[in-house]
């Protein structure tokens, strides 16, 4: 084999190495990031992505309509991370899935909120009064303590979020019918019930206002939504940008000059 010959292999084993390596770069600078309905992609897109984007990301996003998808699709590596839930519902997730994905960073979260299409102000209910709720443990249980903050109802105090139902409510004395739903359809169904208690993504999303509530929750870390990524990506450079843009003076200022995020439940990083 001449030299040329053998210089000209050893030419193109290094051409295809160098391909392969910006090709492996270029896998590194993509983030794909899920979303159920809500406010969170927006907040995303408008106050965390462009730092990214400086940074020599690119970044996609994937509408998902449930949060089992979302958090499988993190698991497998189809996505780098979701943002649309709290860490109650994310433990619930992994327990039944067999997964380890985890929270990275805290995400300003609009609150639970009770609401009704036909009562203006927050008094006793009627006997029996119907109030719609999520039909996801983690967040029933979320649901359990707004009704139970304002007097409705009591729950047993050893009541595990990820496991509660209806079989934990202790007190009843308005005879309250709690009517289990898809939390995507209590919007719609509010005609149909005489309250409901509505997550607050899905409540702005649909149109409605915070300050329409009957009453919104009170401020609790345990229920502000997080980025969510698979556990073995949780030190990863593309993890540590996502906190770095969070935590950047640029997205609090995007969010306080939003008139639109008023009420939310803010991260420990806005004091």
């Amino acid at each position: 084999m001449s030299k040329f010959v053998l210089q000209g292999i050893v030419f193109g084993l290094l051409s295809s190495a160098a391909v392969l390596a910006t090709a492996h770069a270029d896998d590194n600078k993509l983030i794909r990031v899920g979303f159920n309905p809500g406010p969170y992609k927006e907040q995303f897109e408008k106050g965390v992505a462009p730092s990214l984007i400086k940074k020599g990301y690119k970044v996609e996003y994937k509408d998902f309509s449930d949060g089992i998808q979302v958090n499988d699709a993190v698991s497998r590596g189809n996505i780098e991370a979701n943002i649309m839930q709290h860490p109650v519902y994310l433990k619930s997730v992994n327990d039944r899935l067999g997964i380890d994905n985890v929270g990275i960073v805290q995400v300003p979260t609009p609150p639970m909120g009770l609401y009704s299409g036909k009562i203006t102000s927050l008094t006793k209910p009627a006997e029996g009064a119907t109030v719609s709720v999520p039909n996801q443990a983690s967040n029933e249980y979320r649901a359990a303590l707004l009704l139970q903050s304002i007097g409705w109802l009591k729950i047993s105090p050893k009541s595990d979020p990820a496991t509660f139902s209806q079989k934990n409510v202790t007190e009843n004395p308005y005879k309250i019918v709690l009517k289990e739903m898809d939390n995507a359809q209590q919007v719609r169904a509010l005609p149909d019930v005489d309250y409901g208690v509505i997550q607050g993504n899905f409540a702005v999303s649909s149109g409605m206002k915070l300050s329409s509530a009957l009453k919104l929750e009170d401020p609790t870390s345990n229920f502000i939504n997080i980025v969510t990524v698979a556990g073995k990506n949780k030190d990863a450079p593309f993890a540590k940008d996502i906190i770095a843009g969070y935590h950047s003076a640029e997205f609090k200022q995007y969010i306080q000059s939003h008139a639109e995020y008023q009420g939310y439940l803010l991260p420990d990083y806005f004091k």
